[in-house]
Formats: C-alpha cells, sequence, structure tokens
C-alpha cells in the first residue's frame, strides 16, 4: 500500500480513501487537475477595500499646504476633546477604569454582545417609561462607530440604499459604500437651523430604502431638533415602513437653551436602533466603548434582527472588558457637576465663536444648539481668488495657521466646520486671525459696491 494513502471506513456518504499529497524530492504530488495551473504571485486588495474610502482623509492627507512658520497652529479641526487638555474626564471615571483593571476580573473574553451585568446598566441607564429597555435590547459595541457599521450591516443588502443627512458624518458613506450600499442624501436647511427638509427626504425613499439615518445632535452641524421636528420625521419612517438608525453619540449634550429628546421616546410604531458610547458625553474617545439600543415594541424587527446583531459582533468578540467593567461606576458616579460644566464651556465658546464670526463680512456662521460643532457659511462671490471651501481653507492654514476642515468633507461645500473644544484663549486667537484673513481677501460682489460703502 503506498504509505501516503491513509485508508477510511467505507461509507456511502464519503470517499473510501483520503489522498495526503506531498511533495518529495521536487516531485509534485498534486492532482492532474491542478497540474495546469501556472504558479505565480498575484495578491490583489479586495473589492471592499477598493470601495472603502473616507472623504476627509480623502481631503485632508491630499493637501501639501504647510502652515505659517510664525504664527502657532491652532487646530479647529479634530472632533476630538481631549487634544488640548482642557476637557479632562471627571476623577471617577478615571477611578472607575483603575478599580476595574486591578480587581483583576476583566482580563478574559466576555460575551461577544457584552457583560450582562454591563448591558444591565446601560438598559437602567437609558431606560425611560416612554421606551423602556432590558438587557436583551443592548448590543455593546467597540465605539459607537462600529455600533452604526453593524446596524448598516444588519438592516441593508448590497444594492439597497440607505438616506443620509446632508451635511453628515462622513463615516456613514465610508462604511455603506464598502458593503455595496447605495447612499442617498437628505438635505438640512442651514437656514432651519438645519433642520431636515421634509419633502426632499421622502422623495428619496424607494422599494430599496433600508433605513433613515438620523444623528441628532448633528455632527458637523451641533443643531438639535425640536421634539415637533422629530415628530415630523417619525411620521415620515411610519408612512413609509422604513426603520430608523438614530445616531445619538451626543446625545444630551445640548446647551441651556434647548432639550434632547431621543428619537425613541417619541414613536412606539417605529422600529429603531439607537447608537451611542461613552466618547463624547464622557470625553473618552479612546476607551472605545459603544452601544446599540434595540428599540422595537411593535415586534418589526422580531428575533431576526435581534439574531443578527449577534451574529455580527461575534466577528471581533466586543469591546475592552476593562471598561466594560467599570461601565457601572461610570455610570452611577460621575457627578452632575462635570457634565454641567463640560457643556457650560461648550456653550461659551460656541458663543464667542459665532459672536466673533458673525461679525466678519463674508461669513455667516450657523448658532450651534449642542454637540461640539458649528459650521460657517462662505459667501464665495465675495472672496472670487478661492474655487471653493477646500480651496479657502487651505489658505487659511498657509497664512494664518488656523486649520478648519471644509464642508465638501461633508457634502456641503462652501461651508467650513469648527471644533468648539479648544481652551478659550486659542478660540479668540483663531477668530481673530480668521477675520484678520477675510479682511485681506474680502472683494465686494459685482453691483454690492453700496452695501460695500455702508
Amino acid at each position: 500500500m503506498d504509505p501516503y494513502v491513509i485508508e477510511m471506513n467505507s461509507n456511502s456518504n464519503l470517499p473510501s480513501v483520503l489522498d495526503v499529497h506531498v511533495n518529495i524530492g521536487g516531485r509534485s504530488s498534486l492532482p492532474g487537475k491542478m497540474k495546469g495551473r501556472k504558479a505565480r504571485w498575484s495578491v490583489r486588495p479586495s473589492d471592499m477595500s477598493n470601495k472603502t474610502f473616507n472623504p476627509i482623509r480623502a481631503i485632508v492627507d491630499s493637501s501639501k499646504v504647510k502652515p505659517n512658520p510664525n504664527k502657532a497652529t491652532i487646530a479647529l479641526s479634530i472632533g476630538d476633546p481631549t487634544v488640548f487638555g482642557n476637557l479632562p474626564t471627571d476623577p471617577e471615571v478615571t477611578q472607575a477604569m483603575k478599580d476595574a483593571l486591578d480587581s483583576g476580573k476583566y482580563n478574559g473574553y466576555a460575551p461577544s454582545i457584552g457583560y450582562l451585568s454591563s448591558r444591565e446598566e446601560i438598559a437602567s441607564y437609558y431606560h425611560r417609561p416612554e421606551a423602556p429597555l432590558e438587557a436583551k435590547d443592548v448590543i455593546l459595541t467597540s465605539g459607537c462607530s462600529q455600533a452604526i457599521e453593524l446596524c448598516l450591516a444588519v438592516l441593508a443588502n448590497p444594492g439597497q440604499n440607505i438616506l443620509v443627512p446632508r451635511p453628515g458624518f462622513s463615516l456613514y458613506r465610508t462604511l455603506a459604500e464598502s458593503m455595496g450600499i447605495e447612499v442617498k442624501l437628505y438635505n438640512l436647511l442651514p437656514e432651519k437651523s438645519w433642520e431636515i427638509d421634509l419633502k426632499q427626504l421622502e422623495s428619496l425613499i424607494d422599494e430599496k430604502t433600508a433605513c433613515l439615518i438620523v444623528n441628532n445632535p448633528s455632527n458637523p452641524c451641533g443643531s438639535v431638533f425640536s421634539k415637533s421636528h422629530l415628530q415630523k420625521i417619525l411620521a415620515v419612517a411610519a408612512r413609509q415602513c422604513v426603520p430608523i438608525l438614530a445616531d445619538e453619540i451626543y446625545g444630551d449634550m445640548v446647551f441651556s437653551d434647548s432639550k434632547f429628546e431621543p428619537l425613541a421616546t417619541l414613536s412606539s410604531n417605529v422600529p429603531i436602533l439607537s447608537c451611542g458610547g461613552l466618547a463624547k458625553r464622557w470625553l473618552v474617545p479612546g476607551w472605545r466603548l459603544g452601544w446599540i439600543l434595540i428599540h422595537d415594541r411593535r415586534d418589526i424587527f422580531g428575533n431576526e434582527i435581534r439574531d443578527g446583531l449577534v451574529k455580527l459582533s461575534q466577528r471581533i468578540l466586543g469591546p475592552c472588558t476593562i471598561v466594560q467593567g467599570a461601565l457601572k461606576s461610570i455610570l452611577r458616579r460621575t457627578p452632575q457637576e462635570f457634565y454641567h460644566n463640560t457643556l457650560s464651556f461648550l456653550k461659551s465658546n460656541a458663543d464667542l465663536c459665532y459672536g466673533a464670526l458673525a461679525a466678519i463680512p463674508g461669513l455667516r456662521p450657523v448658532r450651534p444648539s449642542g454637540a461640539m460643532y458649528l459650521m460657517v457659511g462662505i459667501e464665495m462671490e465675495h472672496f472670487p481668488e478661492f474655487e471653493n471651501d477646500v480651496e479657502f481653507t487651505e489658505r487659511l492654514v498657509a497664512e494664518q495657521s488656523v486649520h478648519c476642515l471644509p464642508a465638501t468633507c461633508f457634502e456641503y461645500p462652501n461651508f467650513f466646520r469648527v471644533v468648539i473644544t479648544v481652551p478659550k484663549v486659542m478660540m479668540l486667537e483663531a477668530c481673530s486671525r480668521i477675520q484678520e484673513f477675510c479682511e485681506l481677501h474680502y472683494h465686494c460682489a459685482e453691483g454690492s459696491q453700496e452695501e460695500c460703502d455702508k
């Protein structure tokens, strides 16, 4: 018997032998059907990687502009509240992490959807009488970004479409297109504090629409929808039978003159997957803990969507266990004063920035009501030497060393986004430099000399 053939017990459903092919002395024993293959290296990136595109990275990374060496750089472009060290998380949050680490209880694998005890804490924290939650309604994720990814993956197939705000967070398109999902953009209206153009939104819906993304409070706009506007959005979703992915990572980060309404508290009919996380409210974006809250009181998602989320979560086996172990203390022991102080600082900076930029000819800032951003319109007819917002912001860097993201990154040309988390003295200096830049480059539009002379 050939020593490289292993006998198998006879079975009608199995081959009688298992061939073990080896190469001895350079002689191949591959089966005949493989002999015609010409061996050569041919390693190519996958379709998924080729379809993955981040508009922010594409614009920022392609820029060759160097800041003015005579002026210190001020970055109003980075949506990370920790960058300048002026917004530390609360000591209770840090202590909770130290305690979890020192306990030695959280060094192993957790269930892919998160520890039951951690999911119970989230359910209890976000439970509302109008939108009840139990642990089974919570999936813990590696940051809010993964929560959004799982929701898109469970709701939409390649060839279907999703409805995404314009201007909106660029990650929605990045994730969707990598999965072969079409993105349809609905408009937000700056003259209405970035409310949704509901008629235009509804006109986009067709039989291939898998979900509607609602981001409230908004990145990049800093807008907060009123209760009545949210009810109108829900009415469209109910009428068209389209589920909602609610990106509420900035939930509760609203200024004193506004109120955050969790979308799920306003409807018992529309199924909603609400995404959140520790990143922004607790000022720890690097800790990568997010969650999905499943609101499905009419059982429209049923077990299939829930089971699908569990299966998808098993691809990376959940978020960091140490952060999960700290979650109970973070949610229960963070003092209200911490939240209040963070929001007071953001509102103060927002008011300062809005007031300063509103006084500059050629700029039209839109007053924010929450989150960490504001959007500024550029009256391009008054800056004829710049073709668009990308050129405007590049020259702002080159001349004044002030970095702002052009809103082309958010599919909304001729605006730029300002991050309002920088220290007050830097915000004042940045606004002063932007004023100097605009005064230097401002030109009266044709036929408007009278206006300029005033």
